[in-house]
């Protein structure tokens, strides 16, 4: 059976991470899928580490990793993933946006053999709760921009709920992003670089405690970075990265 980690960064998630982790924790166990949940702290000052230690002296699958890198989502993901011992990895938000059931349906599609899960929330059977309209606006133009131009099918490259076999994760190195631009870099890299997925609806609510930590004034020209250089990878580098069977 594959053993699925799950990386959840947090950054001050004191009032979600622990409803966050159990629910994950709870889905997993039910439909009997072997885990392991791995907490990154990023930087928290709120007793974020202090909530999943506590949770993690009850439940061995769980447990909680400071981060050494700087702050960031990215740097945090990345601290995840070099941290994970499963043989898949889903990345989840700490603030229980995402949907641990939809969790259990990406685990059956990499049990099909496919090598990455992508969820979309904009497709029949997806579902948005309470999404700010002038976020939700950007995200839709974005979100076209990177379909037309890598022309792959997938209307949602930046949700960060995602999930990726261990070949995947090693083939995609190194990864470039410190922030939110990682949800972009993560799927595309593996796209242009031949690795299988599946595309299945999810369902997303916006968070009931604390302010998000994607500031879009900051995310522009980091996401534009990432979608060109994983674009100029994909016409001139002649197939040197790709995966090879």
């Amino acid at each position: 059976m594959i053993k699925l980690s799950v990386v959840i960064p947090a950054h001050d998630e004191v009032e979600s991470i622990g409803a966050t982790v159990e629910a994950v924790s709870t889905e997993l166990r039910a439909e009997r899928i072997p885990y392991e949940i791995v907490v990154v702290d990023d930087a928290s000052s709120d007793g974020t580490g202090e909530v999943v230690r506590t949770i993690a002296e009850q439940d061995p699958a769980v447990r909680c990793v400071r981060s050494p890198r700087s702050p960031g989502f990215g740097q945090a993901v990345r601290c995840g993933l070099e941290e994970y011992t499963g043989d898949a990895v889903a990345i989840v938000m700490a603030d229980l946006s995402d949907s641990p059931k939809d969790l259990v349906r990406y685990y059956r599609v990499l049990e099909e053999g496919f090598d990455c899960v992508f969820g979309s929330r904009f497709i029949r059977g997806g579902r948005v709760g309470d999404y700010p309209k002038v976020k939700l606006i950007l995200n839709r133009l974005v979100n076209f921009g990177i379909r037309m131009l890598f022309r792959h099918g997938y209307n949602d490259t930046t949700n960060a709920f995602k999930a990726y076999r261990r070949e995947v994760i090693d083939n995609v190195q190194p990864l470039l992003s410190n922030h939110f631009n990682l949800t972009v870099e993560l799927p595309l890299k593996a796209i242009v670089r031949g690795h299988s997925y599946s595309i299945v609806p999810v369902s997303w609510t916006n968070r009931a405690y604390g302010v998000s930590k994607l500031k879009l004034q900051e995310m522009g020209s980091r996401y534009l970075f990432i979608v060109l250089y994983v674009f100029l990878e994909h016409h001139l580098s002649r197939g040197d990265y790709r995966r090879h069977e």
